[in-house]
């Protein structure tokens, strides 16, 4: 009998790493992490981009290659490595060293491999090479890109993204602009790598933040402490009109509650019926901070909490609504504040509460080569904590609905599909 792991190892083979820099030289140049990319840095975001076999027969590896060899001159802080100032504060020392891009084959076609993973997400990491920063910062890569070649003809291209470098936006944006180069054109501007200003008189602020869980100091090994149980990821797609009918069980008084906030009160009362007797009366929400400017790359996000004592489980959906839409309360600045009093210290942000991500906005799909969009873009966290976190982004092109990816503990992992099931969330044919 064939091993899972042996049957995986068979889906994605010939693996080969090599390291692509910028083809000029950079110079003495460093890039500062602000303390909000700090509060990051134990987290790691995981992208899938997969192109059909009439994309990939005009992409070759070498070509790509030899774009991003010129791409990376704009980009060189994520070419950098891993430095820290006397103080022992982290910051990017940007000496061209590269990414780390990997090289595959699969013997599946893009339609068998989208089949499989619409049963099982795990196969999708087979396709993002991982590797966590550490021990040694100098040598560790702040970014992996990976591209399988798929035996139609498609291509998978993939990224492991510290995100101590940005946020889910920010990659959409920096990904995005390579793109066009594959066809000769250039954007009129490139995004790039900026530290906020710091104010001149910021406000002392003495509290913790709720959103952010205090981990012992983890050195220069950038991983979470190893949760209480085996976190699992699985995701769905749910379309526009079932969105829409979900709006309609979720009101507001007289108006629908937005799509986001509906979505996220489903599912934030499903885990607390799972969780019966511990369900979670805090939950922590990340958007896109609608000052960002457009080509800013870091980690510009709103982390707001909200708490309540009523029980969730038996709550009014449109009561949950509520709650998500007015009372967040913003956490950023208290999260900034304890890097700002101890740069030192180690935080988890994902799933330090239930976690709620809404990444409308972000152009995922905008990574278009040759004329050509993917047909499946997958986003998720890596380093997740134990109260678990819950991703939406779009799905396909405009109207085409939302991907939701959710990491929970795994023995909760079939209970909250039967009680999303029941609320018309999740399609039947995915339950196990």
């Amino acid at each position: 009998m064939v091993s899972s792991s042996e049957a995986n190892e068979k889906l994605v083979y010939d693996i080969r790493l090599s390291s692509i820099g910028p083809s000029q030289v950079t110079g003495d140049v460093i890039h500062e992490p602000s303390n909000m990319d700090l509060a990051m840095k134990l987290h790691y975001l995981k992208c899938v981009y997969i192109y059909s076999s009439e994309a990939g027969k005009n992409i070759s590896l070498e070509r790509i290659k030899e774009v991003m060899f010129l791409w990376l001159n704009e980009h060189y802080p994520s070419c950098g490595r891993l430095r820290r100032s006397e103080s022992g504060r982290p910051y990017v020392k940007c000496n061209d060293c590269g990414i780390r891009f990997v090289e595959a084959n699969c013997g599946k076609t893009v339609e068998e491999w989208l089949e499989i993973t619409a049963n099982d997400d795990s196969v999708q990491n087979l396709l993002v090479y991982h590797a966590p920063i550490g021990p040694d910062l100098a040598f560790s890569p702040l970014i992996y890109i990976q591209a399988t070649n798929f035996k139609c003809g498609g291509l998978a291209l993939s990224l492991n993204w510290a995100h101590l470098l940005g946020d889910a936006f920010s990659i959409a944006e920096w990904f995005n602009s390579w793109g066009p180069r594959m066809s000769g054109n250039k954007l009129k501007s490139e995004p790039s790598f900026t530290k906020p200003e710091k104010p001149k008189s910021p406000t002392p602020i003495t509290k913790d933040p709720v959103t952010a869980k205090l981990v012992d100091p983890v050195g220069d090994i950038w991983v979470t402490p190893k949760n209480k149980c085996k976190m699992e990821t699985f995701s769905f797609h749910i379309t526009q009109t079932q969105l829409t009918n979900l709006q309609s069980k979720v009101s507001l008084g007289k108006k629908k509650a937005p799509e986001f906030e509906s979505l996220c009160a489903i599912i934030w009362q499903c885990v607390a019926i799972v969780r019966d007797g511990a369900e979670p009366k805090t939950v922590t929400i990340l958007k896109k901070d609608p000052t960002r400017k457009k080509g800013q790359l870091g980690n510009y996000l709103v982390i707001s909490s909200v708490q309540t004592n009523i029980s969730v489980s038996d709550a009014d959906l449109g009561n949950l609504a509520k709650l998500l839409v007015d009372e967040g309360v913003d956490d950023g600045s208290k999260i900034e504040a304890a890097i700002e009093r101890d740069d030192s210290s180690d935080f988890i942000i994902y799933g330090a509460n239930l976690t709620f991500v809404d990444l409308e906005g972000a152009d995922l799909y905008g990574m278009e080569i040759y004329g050509h969009k993917p047909e499946l873009v997958y986003y998720a966290i890596e380093n997740v904590d134990d109260e678990g976190v819950v991703m939406v982004h779009p799905f396909g092109k405009e109207g085409g609905g939302r991907l939701v990816t959710l990491t929970l503990p795994d023995n909760e992992v079939i209970k909250v599909k039967n009680e999303m099931r029941k609320n018309g969330v999740f399609p039947e044919h995915d339950l196990e």
